[in-house]
């Protein structure tokens, strides 16, 4: 083999293989850069903003966010979709809007004039309709007496009925008190309809005098009561028993219990 001219005895070239520099290059690989991962990321949120538009486009009442997050890719977080959908959506013609802890499209404020309703509008409510339902969304949970203890005048029945057939209204448990009367609450139809997120965007004090609902010349100590925004039930508040539930008719064809 002639080493000095890099032939070996068969009259190959001979290739001197440098390990060490292989094993520097190995020990250099830094994998994807940055830019590579962030577009990889904005893709898969980008992904994930079209299956979450699709689902609450698709339905006719607002999507709970548990049940977008269901549909998404593991490593997504709903939220931070969501947000920037909303985001998105904010300057155009619907608008999508956070109602509790769901999502829904609805039309831009500003445009509703607009849209010209084919469906039949809800039945006008009555002046004492108004009043308990305002009652019960500012006091809620709240029992038929104690509604009938802040207007001063009792309340019928038929005009609870009235509340909870608009979908505005429903039972919510039992009180812990002697007779154990029914508490009632406000539900997402509710917050949907007057284009609440939650029950403390309700008017507060200021407001309700701007808007003239309320007399500039009331008594300086009234305050307007916070409204208790949580579905769970009180401290003194049963739930509502199979045989409660199957009594006031809160069951549905397929035997859910409506909300």
């Amino acid at each position: 083999m002639d080493e000095e001219n890099g032939i070996d005895g068969a009259g190959e070239p001979v290739h001197d293989f440098d390990h060490d520099s292989v094993d520097d290059q190995a020990g250099h690989y830094e994998g994807p850069s940055d830019s590579a991962v962030d577009a990889l990321r904005d893709h898969a949120l980008k992904d994930a903003e079209r299956i979450a538009e699709a689902l609450v486009f698709a339905s006719a009442t607002p999507v709970p966010q548990k049940d977008i997050a269901d549909k998404l890719p593991k490593d997504i977080d709903a939220e931070i979709v969501m947000q920037r959908l909303s985001d998105f959506y904010a300057d155009r013609g619907v608008n999508l809007l956070k109602v509790d802890d769901a999502w829904a499209f609805r039309t831009s404020a500003d445009l509703s004039f607009l849209i010209r309703r084919d469906e039949t509008d809800v039945k006008k409510l009555s002046r004492a309709a108004l009043e308990v339902l305002a009652i019960i969304a500012y006091h809620q949970p709240v029992t038929r007496a104690e509604i009938e203890e802040v207007r001063g005048v009792a309340t019928s029945k038929g005009t609870l009925d009235v509340l909870m057939e608009a979908g505005w209204v429903r039972m919510r448990g039992r009180r812990r008190t002697p007779g154990r009367p029914v508490t009632y609450g406000t539900n997402r139809d509710f917050l949907d309809h007057f284009g609440l997120e939650t029950l403390r965007d309700l008017p507060g004090l200021d407001e309700l005098k701007g808007s003239g609902l309320l007399s500039n010349r009331i008594p300086s100590n009234f305050q307007v009561p916070m409204p208790f925004d949580d579905d769970e039930l009180t401290e003194d508040e049963d739930p509502l028993s199979e045989m409660d539930i199957e009594d006031f008719g809160l069951l549905t064809p397929m035997g859910d219990e409506v909300n």
